[in-house]
């Protein structure tokens, strides 16, 4: 099997292509970057593109396509930089893979997804849910994590508080809005890649991913 991570860096993504790298089922994987990092991996290689304008040869319908993309406000710096890295370039990459016969793809977006939310983040969590259903692919994947635990690049203050909140409450909290490790949620996306036989949208809650 062949795989296309998109979001490779971030706290999810570099889980993804660590476990990938060490599974025998894919011998191939794609991981399409801004800049080139420091890879370590035998199987991984990373491609250096323009996430406006995604290079069509780097996907086949052999493969199968993780998103992993996702920002916050603060960091984007405005509303309108947050939703071009979790809608418009999500939806870039899926069109793209559409259009080049992928069949399966997964993408993670968050528990609270809806697109008539108030909540700005949310709001735009279910929109490219709603984009990419609009797609049909034959398999569609959407992860709904709760709050991520692990180790990020940058340091988000808000989200340490919220994991120690949690982690100290988790026995009174309902398991879909547990804490859950990047970890899982890659490994999550891992079996989904491998259910061969299953077609149609599948909506995966933080709880399933345990």
């Amino acid at each position: 099997m062949e795989a296309i991570v998109v979001g490779s860096t971030g706290l999810v993504g570099s889980e993804l292509v660590k476990q990938l790298d060490m599974d025998s089922d894919f011998s191939k994987i794609s991981a399409l970057v801004r800049k080139k990092t420091e890879n370590k991996y035998v199987k991984v290689k990373e491609i250096e593109v323009d996430f406006e304008k995604l290079p069509e040869n780097v996907f086949n319908s052999n493969c199968v396509v993780f998103c992993c993309l996702g920002t916050t406000i603060k960091k984007a710096g405005s509303k309108e930089a947050f939703r071009k890295v979790d809608f418009e370039f999500p939806l870039n990459t899926a069109r793209t893979a559409k259009q080049k016969g992928v069949k399966r793809f997964a993408i993670i977006t968050a528990m609270g997804s809806d697109s008539s939310s108030v909540v700005f983040y949310n709001k735009v969590k279910g929109e490219i849910e709603n984009a990419l259903t609009d797609l049909q692919f034959d398999c569609l994947g959407i992860f709904r994590p709760s709050m991520l635990l692990g180790e990020r690049a940058e340091f988000r203050l808000g989200e340490r508080v919220g994991q120690k909140v949690m982690n100290f409450f988790g026995f009174l909290i309902p398991k879909n809005y547990k804490a859950i490790h990047g970890q899982k949620v890659a490994a999550a996306m891992l079996e989904f890649a491998k259910q061969i036989n299953k077609t149609g949208k599948q909506i995966i809650l933080s709880g399933d991913m345990y």
